[in-house]
């Protein structure tokens, strides 16, 4: 097999994982793709800050096709909260171009590798913790969501990941059932990677340094490879949402993710 083939295998993998994810807990799989992507574009001679950016970027691409097909299961299952999407989503398209158009293109790739690895052991803390809510807490009114949205979309833009981590437990946190947290969170993921990668594609035109087949920051072969794969397994995850623990589950991924964040937290501080 030669290296072509062996990278769209790998390619391929990844998309099959991490759309299945998606659809199960309600993730853009950025959290999985980013460290991956990024030791796959160190490997073919890809600058190391720019490597964590276009992971970063590539990764958010994924999610516009992820998450159609996620969400399109789920909304079969009557799961999605449309209410909650209406509310949070303005701020969530604010909070998106904030980050991907401003401060992703400023902050080096060390910084964003270093702030991704911290993000991911935080999430991955929270996982472990299943804290519950106040049973009197409620979701916020108009200005609290779309406030709440810009934060979510902001530090998704600068993670590249679909804003399932900020977003599931805000709204458990506001005593939203898990299912229908994951079920919304996993339509929310729409306008935030739709907003990302605009942003991603402007700050990135005419960048030096760039591998062949890139728009801006994004690395489109990865995105095809990834991205048609993904819809395969997005609607499976979500399924087997519905019918399995989903808090065990979560909490065996969280070990999973303690290993990528380490390993990012290492390719941000040795560089």
């Amino acid at each position: 097999m030669n290296l072509e083939w062996l990278l769209i295998v790998e390619l391929a993998l990844l998309g099959l994982a991490t759309g299945f994810l998606a659809g199960l807990l309600g993730i853009g799989g950025g959290m999985i793709m980013v460290p991956f992507i990024t030791l796959i574009l160190g490997h073919r001679g890809v600058a190391p800050d720019l490597a964590v950016k276009m992971a970063i970027a590539t990764s958010m691409a994924t999610i516009v096709f992820t998450s159609v097909s996620s969400v399109r299961a789920h909304h079969k299952r009557g799961a999605v909260r449309w209410d909650l999407v209406r509310g949070l989503a303005p701020g969530i398209v604010a909070g998106s171009l904030l980050g991907s158009l401003g401060v992703f293109a400023v902050l080096k790739g060390s910084w964003l590798a270093v702030f991704f690895g911290l993000f991911v052991g935080f999430s991955a803390t929270q996982m472990f913790r299943d804290r519950k809510p106040k049973p009197t807490r409620q979701m916020p009114g108009a200005a609290g969501q779309f406030g709440a949205g810009s934060g979510i979309g902001f530090l998704s833009g600068l993670v590249g990941a679909g804003g399932g981590f900020i977003s599931v437990p805000f709204m458990t946190w506001c005593n939203v059932p898990i299912h229908n947290a994951v079920a919304t969170s996993a339509a929310l993921g729409f306008p935030i990677a739709v907003a990302n990668v605009v942003g991603y594609v402007a700050s990135g035109l005419g960048l030096a340094g760039l591998p062949a087949g890139s728009l801006g920051y994004i690395w489109l072969p990865a995105l095809a490879v990834i991205a048609s794969c993904s819809v395969f397994t997005a609607p499976l995850g979500a399924k087997a949402a519905h019918g399995l623990p989903v808090a065990k589950l979560k909490r065996v991924f969280a070990t999973v993710l303690y290993v990528l964040a380490a390993y990012m937290l290492y390719k941000g501080l040795a560089a």
